[in-house]
């Protein structure tokens, strides 16, 4: 009479064992929550979100002169003079994440003279500040990737690439 349909009760009334043993493994082990699982509910953040905060803490380094390699590179100069474009800030990063962690990946350029050690070791500090303090993801690597070293020589050669060249003089007039 007082049985509900989902409890098969034993002789005695009480709940059978498989049903007992379940309520205690669900007793011994509450729900882990963190910085992105509250009682409340969850926070998912995608590999976007990640990427922009990586590429971001990575140009704000000293030495690193440019993200990606020389493909992404010109593809990235070319969009850029689009008017009303907008600098990817995201181009050189790619992420790995799981629910609560992440790995990172950065290809970068340094500035000619530059410790690339030092460079590096900037880097992984940075973007792990970054990225653990704004989204609470643990990241468990950042891999840096040097894929060029810019010379100085380089700025004279854009330079002159850039500037206006002389209208040709028609002697005829």
């Amino acid at each position: 009479m007082g049985e509900s349909p989902r409890t098969p009760a034993t002789p005695t009334g009480a709940p059978g064992k498989a049903e007992e043993h379940h309520r205690s493994d669900v007793a011994q082990q509450p729900r882990q929550h963190d910085a992105l699982h509250t009682e409340l509910g969850d926070t998912t953040i995608e590999e976007t979100v990640v990427q922009k905060l990586a590429g971001i803490a990575t140009r704000e380094v000293p030495g690193v002169y440019a993200m990606g390699s020389a493909g992404r590179r010109a593809f990235s100069a070319l969009t850029e003079r689009i008017p009303g474009s907008q600098v990817n800030v995201s181009g050189g990063v790619t992420v790995e994440k799981g629910e609560k962690q992440t790995a990172i990946d950065v290809s970068i350029v340094v500035d000619y003279g530059v410790s690339i050690v030092e460079v590096s070791q900037g880097i992984r500090r940075n973007v792990i500040q970054s990225v653990e303090r704004t989204t609470g993801l643990e990241v468990l690597e950042v891999n840096v990737n040097v894929t060029d070293v810019h010379l100085p020589e380089d700025d004279h050669d854009e330079e002159r690439d850039r500037a206006p060249r002389p209208e040709p003089k028609n002697e005829l007039q």
